[in-house]
């Protein structure tokens, strides 16, 4: 079976708006009263309670739009829906749907917006550099056939020309930001050098890499935004991509990098998000954590000390040394297989006795050199514990094969010095960019003409 294209390509920028009801002040002014008071900061004077003059019923609505004229019909949003599916790996329920399919709908929008600034700039993105990205992601993910993936979009529901589209956007909307933002945003010496000194002083304390997924909330609806941080968190839980689900969900400016933080130091996150942080592990999911003007749920990607070697970057020299289980073996055969396994291994004498050992088993031996990090979690306490020759404790299952790891060799990392003047301007500048970015396409959503169906 085909694995869906990768979630990566869904990096639309889209900010998911809460929608104002405006009325109540305005009718309570008409009569003469004074509008009741509102809370601090409430610039539209707006009511906890308000008046609709009309039902809301969004099931009414018809997700379809006309943006500056051009036209997002239901099969545009029904095509991008089944590629935000597939990456996502996980059925949607009904309720969920429709959600998912309003924030498609938004994300259309920006993403028409994006071509037409581009188009309007005379940035229009070339044919043949669609087409080479669309081959590039075949490549990736059907080994060159393009026809392949042309078969697998049109199967899930999708379509090659929605996903091209897709690739027209970004590629407009980079262009855009590489003319008319990155040129004009400058970070000064003073800074970078500020933040290294920062940096140097905090050497040795905790960062944590999150991911965030943000929901605003107001009292009238904060059990409804709660419910359904609840049901992502559960759609995680079965093996769901955060990086999709904070593209399409999350309302912080963090959505269109799948709601990466980086790593960040507690002092620098609000009080309850640092309190939650603080007690995870790595590839842990918490929440939902109240924090002010919402919900938010955190993951830990990774966690690390300012400015200190981390023993994951190790990069160790491993003998793999695996046995295999007939089919039709009872249980008392293949539980004596297993320890006969487990009883050889430990015998084995150093890493140039594990070729000839592991044949006298029945086994198989493989080599290769791969940091610790990029092992599984469990098997990356015990690794980092050897000595060289020694073995880790069996693993694996009868169907699939038990095997052990070899540890025969070990470059441990150089401790860490810092990032270089470079780096962190680097990282200062796309920062703002970021941040300006996502004004600019604000701008153009405040001055487009939107008609909805």
């Amino acid at each position: 079976m085909r694995r869906p294209i990768a979630s990566a390509l869904l990096s639309t920028a889209a900010l998911a708006l809460a929608a104002l009801p405006i009325a109540g002040a305005a009718q309570e002014a008409a009569a003469g009263q004074q509008p009741a008071a509102t809370p601090e900061g409430n610039v539209f004077g707006l009511t906890d309670e308000v008046a609709l003059l009309r039902p809301n019923d969004p099931n009414m609505r018809v997700a379809n739009a006309r943006v500056n004229g051009e036209v997002i019909t239901g099969t545009d949003v029904d095509q991008r829906v089944a590629l935000v599916v597939s990456a996502a790996q996980q059925q949607v329920q009904p309720e969920e749907m429709a959600r998912l399919r309003q924030q498609v709908l938004r994300n259309l929008i920006d993403e028409t917006l994006q071509i037409q600034a581009a188009r309007t700039q005379e940035l229009p993105v070339d044919r043949a550099r669609i087409e080479q990205t669309y081959a590039r992601v075949a490549s990736q993910n059907f080994g060159q056939d393009i026809a392949a993936m042309d078969r697998y979009l049109q199967s899930i529901g999708s379509s090659p020309a929605s996903l091209k589209r897709q690739i027209e956007g970004e590629l407009a909307w980079q262009a855009l930001v590489g003319r008319n933002i990155s040129p004009f945003v400058n970070v000064s010496s003073d800074e970078v050098n500020d933040v290294i000194q920062r940096l140097e002083a905090s050497r040795g304390t905790d960062e944590y890499r999150l991911g965030e997924i943000y929901l605003a909330a107001t009292p009238a609806n904060s059990a409804q935004v709660q419910a359904q941080l609840q049901q992502i968190m559960q759609q995680l839980r079965q093996g769901g991509s955060f990086v999709a689900y904070a593209r399409q969900y999350s309302q912080a400016s963090t959505a269109v990098v799948g709601g990466d933080l980086g790593f960040v130091r507690l002092a620098q996150l609000p009080q309850a998000l640092a309190e939650a942080a603080q007690a995870m592990q790595p590839g842990q999911l918490t929440g939902p954590v109240a924090v002010p003007g919402g919900y938010s749920v955190l993951y830990l990607i990774d966690k690390r000390q300012v400015l200190t070697a981390d023993p994951r970057d190790a990069v160790l020299s491993l003998k793999q040394i695996s046995i295999s289980f007939p089919a039709g073996l009872t249980e008392a055969q293949a539980e004596a297989r297993l320890e006969s396994f487990s009883r050889g291994v430990q015998a084995i004498r150093g890493c140039g006795d594990a070729d000839q050992a592991a044949a006298a088993m029945g086994g198989t031996v493989v080599s290769n050199d791969i940091a610790v990090r990029a092992l599984p979690d469990q098997l990356q306490p015990i690794l980092l514990n050897l000595q060289v020759g020694q073995a880790t404790p069996p693993f694996g299952n009868i169907e699939d094969g038990v095997r052990v790891l070899m540890l025969c060799g070990r470059d441990d990392p150089e401790a860490g010095s810092g990032p270089d003047f470079n780096t962190v301007m680097a990282r200062i500048e796309e920062d703002r960019v970021n941040k300006r970015a996502q004004r600019y396409l604000r701008d153009l959503r405040n001055d487009a003409f939107i008609e909805y169906n």
